[in-house]
């Protein structure tokens, strides 16, 4: 039985990572979780220098699901490289960077900080916003996308991930623009902007009155559109949402993805990207299916 992917030319062992975020970057999991059975381990995002993120309180829970405005607080890429890096090198899984910025050239400069550094690929978070638009997040404009995913690929050592923000009006747009740069492949979807209002504090949940939803609430919304983008583009698409378990993980193969990413699951129940591997081969040598190309895009 075959469960092993390629995106870009890298191989994963399974289809099975961890979304940027919702994992750190690997050591606060290791107790529940042996990261070497993972397909791959996506970081949280590194910005150029240290991001504080948003003013507390910044996260909520919500039915289904759950609403965070972190603000992509991180420790900058050099203590990262020191620290996180080669932490990851310890272990047999691939390991994804995800990059974030407020301009172009400060996503550059992490880009080519990680050019010599033992990473896979790279995930790009457009979903930052750009403080050269307006604050419009660069992954809602096509024209955007396509540039920077260009600027990047110039000087990008690693294959190159875009992430993609589902808080657009046609999301295959997006990813065509993404293609049309050079991506190498694409990723989606990345959190829901939504609001909730604390009724007996009458006032937002969260400091920054919105923030990113996430859980199994955007699920459908998320396999809706990994199947829309996998009829735009040729390039491979890894799959997230609100991903649980299996059952969850094999939706979105179907409906196109290469592979997929485990986020808020992580918090609720640590394993979850161990037993949805297991799941997944499980169900496998119940349907008798080899290899698991058989099942990415098979409905149509």
């Amino acid at each position: 039985m075959n469960t092993k992917v390629k995106i870009a030319g890298i191989e994963l062992k399974n289809p099975v990572m961890t979304a940027s975020g919702t994992f750190g970057s690997g050591a606060e999991y290791s107790e529940f979780v042996d990261l070497n059975q993972l397909g791959a381990v996506v970081t949280k995002g590194v910005a150029n220098v240290p991001w504080q993120g948003n003013p507390t309180p910044r996260i909520a829970e919500i039915h289904s699901g759950m609403m965070n405005a972190i603000g992509l607080q991180n420790p900058g890429m050099e203590v990262f490289c020191e620290r996180d890096l080669p932490y990851l090198q310890k272990f047999d899984t691939k390991v994804i960077v995800n990059v974030c910025g407020h301009a172009p050239e400060e996503y550059l400069a992490v880009v080519e900080r990680l050019a010599d550094e033992p990473a896979d690929m790279l995930e790009v978070n457009i979903s930052c916003p750009n403080v050269n638009a307006n604050f419009l997040a660069f992954g809602q404009d096509p024209k955007h996308v396509e540039e920077l995913t260009a600027q990047i690929k110039k000087v990008a050592k690693q294959p190159v991930i875009m992430k993609l923000t589902p808080n657009v009006t046609d999301i295959a747009e997006i990813a065509r623009a993404a293609e049309a740069g050079g991506a190498d492949a694409v990723s989606l979807i990345n959190t829901l902007t939504g609001m909730k209002i604390d009724i007996n504090r009458r006032t937002f949940a969260l400091a920054n009155k919105t923030g990113g939803v996430s859980g199994p609430c955007v699920k459908p919304i998320a396999v809706r559109m990994v199947y829309q983008v996998a009829q735009a583009v040729q390039i491979p698409i890894i799959g997230m949402g609100g991903i649980q378990n299996a059952e969850d993980a094999l939706e979105f193969i179907m409906a196109g993805a290469t592979a997929v990413s485990i986020g808020t699951a992580n918090f609720t129940n640590p394993y979850a990207t161990v037993e949805t591997i297991k799941g997944i081969e499980s169900y496998m040598r119940k349907n008798n299916i080899e290899d698991i190309q058989d099942l990415i895009g098979i409905v149509k």
